[in-house]
């Protein structure tokens, strides 16, 4: 045996048990991917009448909705205000950061308020309903709602997916020119035929897509296979402890310290280790980048402590900038936002073509061996 076909054999070997270890799974994520490519569009409608307010005058300040959210929440690690861009008749949402110092749980919570006069409209953690079910497949999606381990298994799976790939690639290297120039063909013979060409076709086709998805899904999720991160979960969040500076009035200096800057996260500090701070895009900046742009303040003094500006960092920092709207296809509108939903259903896909594939080889195995 040649060694290209020890390769070969030992590839698909590899393929073979890559897939049926983690092929639920897959599954599982590329179909809760594809539903929240539409998350917030989705959560507005099922929700409209809820998050829907009447503008009663001017909004209560920030601050003052900060405070009463720390008074109910008496031990988050941290919060954030999700959309300061909300329009006048949107709900404020937040996201609230908690540790209940087990493990069996990934602490994120939302609260959703009328900002004119504070009534809490909806709350809960994501592991439950009550925040709905968008929010609750947001948690699954990240951890199978299977607190940190489950994270971690998420992780765990974008790696997987990346060596079926890789493997899948040496399978079907053949082929590869072949079906990007339309010269291979399903055949519509029985269902072997129809998911052996459709696992190879649409293998392909997918392979770029993947990479990225699966790629930026692990990069953002790395800090999962970390043991600080896992021993700082076993321990409870402490008893707030709140911003001795206005929230309006930090924010107001973040807006003079980069006014050009579209805030589109506020995150609000909630113990003696965080700072306020305030990030998201400037103007002009192009939809491929997250963020990057950023102001800190020393929730204590008051005074601006660093300013961030995408493009004065590094070129890994830029890349690293491009990950989030990469792996959820928010950069190019309602066009881009199908085909995420389209490449989200992929990997389920190939799990269940390479199961059939699987199926097939092991019964002729049975057959050869007992006929």
């Amino acid at each position: 045996m040649s060694k290209i076909n020890r390769i070969s054999k030992l590839a698909f070997a590899l393929h073979s048990w890559l897939g049926l270890v983690s092929g639920i799974f897959l599954l599982l994520l590329g179909l809760s991917g594809s539903a929240l490519v539409f998350l917030e569009e989705i959560d507005h409608t099922i929700n409209a009448d809820l998050l829907r307010v009447q503008p009663e005058g001017t909004p209560l300040p920030l601050d003052t909705l900060y405070r009463k959210i720390g008074r109910e929440h008496p031990h988050l690690a941290g919060m954030a205000w999700l959309n300061p861009e909300a329009k006048a008749e949107q709900a404020y949402e937040f996201r609230l950061y908690q540790n209940d110092g087990k493990l069996s749980t990934y602490d994120l919570g939302l609260i959703s308020l009328n900002p004119y006069s504070g009534k809490v409209l909806r709350e809960g953690n994501l592991k439950d309903l009550n925040p709905g079910i968008m929010h609750w497949l947001f948690q699954f999606h990240w951890s199978f709602q299977l607190g940190i381990p489950g994270l971690l298994l998420a992780t765990v799976f974008g790696i997987t997916m990346l060596l079926s790939i890789v493997t899948g690639l040496i399978i079907y290297r053949k082929f590869v020119w072949k079906v990007l120039l339309f010269g291979v063909k399903i055949k519509w013979d029985n269902w072997r035929t129809i998911s052996s060409g459709l696992h190879r076709i649409v293998g392909v086709w997918a392979l770029l897509f993947n990479v990225i998805i699966f790629f930026t899904g692990f990069w953002m999720n790395k800090f999962a296979m970390e043991p600080a991160y896992w021993q700082k979960q076993t321990l409870s969040s402490p008893a707030n402890t709140l911003s001795s500076q206005s929230i309006d009035v930090m924010l107001l200096t973040a807006k003079k310290s980069m006014p050009d800057l579209i805030p589109n996260n506020v995150y609000l500090p909630t113990q003696p280790d965080k700072n306020f701070r305030v990030s998201g895009t400037v103007k002009h900046q192009s939809a491929f980048f997250y963020q990057g742009n950023s102001i800190s303040i020393d929730p204590v003094s008051g005074q601006v402590l660093s300013t961030e500006r995408l493009a004065e960092k590094g070129i890994w920092e830029k890349v690293e900038a491009t990950f989030f709207p990469l792996h959820v296809g928010n950069f190019g509108g309602l066009p881009i936002k199908i085909l995420y939903v389209i490449i989200g259903l992929l990997p389920g896909l190939l799990s269940c073509t390479g199961a059939l594939l699987w199926w097939r080889k092991v019964k002729n195995q049975y057959r050869y061996k007992f006929s």
